[in-house]
């Protein structure tokens, strides 16, 4: 699980495992944190290396 703190004060705010965008108002400062997961803003290696990777067309099949 992840721990979220506030950005401002650095009071835990809550502890997640996934999410793909999230705002949460501390309670303590009032700061309106905005977060976004990172899985939306870079792509994993795994997924890079399958879009890198091409398939051999087999000749002897048809189209």
């Amino acid at each position: 699980m992840q721990e979220i703190r506030c950005g401002h004060c650095g009071r835990k705010l809550a502890a997640v495992r996934e999410f793909a965008e999230l705002q949460i108002k501390c309670p303590r400062c009032r700061t309106l944190n905005h977060l976004k997961a990172e899985s939306l803003l870079t792509p994993p290696s795994s997924v890079q290396n399958l879009q890198e990777a091409t398939c051999p067309r087999n000749r002897s099949s048809p189209g």
